[in-house]
């Protein structure tokens, strides 16, 4: 099995205040089901596929915006961005953007999302990976490497009018500041994935 395929569980007792108290491991009961056995390069796949519509109309839509003034593409991220996700968010799949650095509190990551966060701050792994949410879905995330175009809305050198921009509708802001190459977030994917199970031999 992949290391990258975590159970969500586990982790959240491992990104818990070091300080707490130990606690005793529990007991497994023997008689409980054995846990499903997935097949993770069809469950990466699945998931990139239901994201890459949403990752090339975000592009397009920020090209387009650029083309008319960086304070332009500011507005792409804030109300084109969330109903292109919303769009291809269906069949049970879900697909979203975070940081750990935000400018949309709304897009604040939950705690798998948290994990996997983590896991590329820490490391310079930048491959994608799964997380197991349990009870048939299946987490997924890419890192979202800066790039040179991002620059003038997230970069150190910003015009006034994305200083105006942000201070009006972003007071809280934290995306700025990144240079080309760094990491600057995930994409993110939760997907149902009882299809995938692979069969007992």
């Amino acid at each position: 099995m992949s290391r990258y395929l975590i159970v969500v569980s586990v982790l959240v007792l491992l990104a818990a205040c070091s300080d707490a108290p130990e606690s005793p491991v529990p007991v497994v009961d023997a008689d409980s089901p054995a846990r499903p056995v997935y097949d993770e390069e069809a469950i990466k796949q699945q998931a990139a596929q239901a994201l890459l519509p949403f990752k090339q109309q975000l592009m397009q839509a920020l090209q387009r915006g650029l083309e008319q003034g960086p304070a332009q593409a500011i507005d792409v991220c804030r109300l084109q961005a969330p109903a292109i996700a919303a769009a291809a968010s269906v069949d049970g799949v879900t697909i979203g953007r975070t940081s750990f650095r935000l400018r949309n509190p709304g897009n604040a990551p939950s705690v798998w999302q948290q994990v996997g966060l983590r896991h590329y701050q820490q490391s310079e792994d930048r491959e994608p990976m799964l997380i197991d949410l349990e009870n048939g879905q299946m987490g997924y995330m890419e890192p979202i490497v800066t790039a040179p175009m991002c620059l003038a809305c997230h970069g150190s050198e910003l015009s006034v009018e994305v200083k105006d921009a942000l201070a009006k509708h972003y007071p809280a802001d934290q995306a700025t500041g990144f240079a080309a190459g760094d990491l600057r977030g995930i994409f993110w994917v939760s997907l149902p994935v009882t299809d995938q199970v692979v069969p007992s031999p």
